[in-house]
């Protein structure tokens, strides 16, 4: 995997050296020869053109840093959609877990409730009732009673009964109580479960949260880079358009020396037809008067026109 050190390395780019540039003065323009210009503007040409060249070299390494950035900054959305979408999870296993809790709670004071009431401790057990019965059922039968020790015998056979009936009843009760329990642990297992996922989907949304502040640290490192990379990219552009404005400047000079020059052997040309013309005149004058011309003499007069 590629770090945001490795990224920035890659497209680390240093300052222009201006030794490297090429100067121009307005004394140079106006009192340099033609042929320093020429070559001047040879090398504000070459200059520019390397300029630009390192200008859009900058300007790409500017645009894949910006894209690098958007990289960054989605990776960074995608860790908030997931961290959120988490949350909400987490939210739902919470309230979840909150109301099996407080329904388990009560489920708890209900068997506390019930405990109380049936006092389970207290008393003997069924088989141990039922055979007292059996016992005073037995000397009912087979003993010879007075009346009286009659009715006070049936009296605790009907006391042991009543006596083995509630304890009956409360052992039925407990049967009930042990179903109790054993719901108010199942939602209280219930409850745990959701319990856990919320740890765990807590977690992991944790885990997105640190990785989402992450890419948007790393983004802004980039995109730090993106901006000196921009600056840097103004800069090569910045000194690449003032050597093109300096190299139309020279040629410009060039164009008027060019001028300048035809004009100058224009005035000559001019001036050696018109001193031409004169020394025919004064020829053709003498060969009028009668003179004698000699061969070169005629040859000027025929090339002005008065031969």
């Amino acid at each position: 995997m590629v770090t945001t050190e490795e990224v920035l390395d890659e497209f680390d780019v240093s300052a222009l050296k201006d030794e490297n540039n090429v100067e121009l003065t307005d004394e140079q323009l106006e009192n340099d020869s033609k042929g320093q210009l020429i070559k001047l503007a040879g090398q504000l040409r070459d200059r520019r053109n390397d300029l630009n060249q390192m200008a859009s070299e900058r300007a790409s390494k500017r645009d894949d840093l910006n894209a690098k950035t958007r990289e960054k900054v989605d990776e960074a959305q995608e860790h908030r959609e997931k961290r959120d979408e988490l949350n909400e999870k987490v939210q739902e296993h919470k309230e979840s877990r909150n109301e099996l809790n407080a329904e388990a709670n009560e489920l708890f004071d209900e068997v506390e409730e019930m405990k109380q009431d049936l006092e389970l401790g207290d008393g003997k057990d069924l088989e141990e009732l039922e055979e007292e019965i059996e016992q005073l059922e037995f000397r009912q039968q087979t003993e010879v009673l007075s009346a009286e020790d009659e009715r006070e015998l049936i009296e605790k056979i009907e006391d042991k009964r009543e006596e083995y009936q509630q304890r009956k009843e409360k052992l039925d009760d407990a049967s009930e109580l042990e179903e109790l329990v054993e719901e108010a642990e199942e939602v209280r297992s219930e409850a745990s479960q959701h319990h856990q996922k919320v740890t765990e989907l807590a977690d992991k949304a944790q885990e997105h949260h640190n990785q989402m502040i992450e890419a948007y640290r790393e983004a802004d490192e980039i995109r730090d880079k993106a901006d000196e990379m921009h600056e840097l990219f103004v800069e090569a552009q910045e000194a690449a358009d003032r050597h093109h404005e300096d190299f139309v400047r020279v040629q410009k000079r060039l164009r008027e020396l060019d001028k300048e020059e035809e004009q100058e052997q224009q005035d000559e040309r001019e001036a050696e037809r018109e001193a031409a013309k004169e020394e025919a005149e004064e020829i053709y004058q003498k060969f009028k008067e009668g003179e004698t011309l000699d061969t070169e003499d005629l040859m000027k007069l025929q090339k002005t026109g008065l031969l």
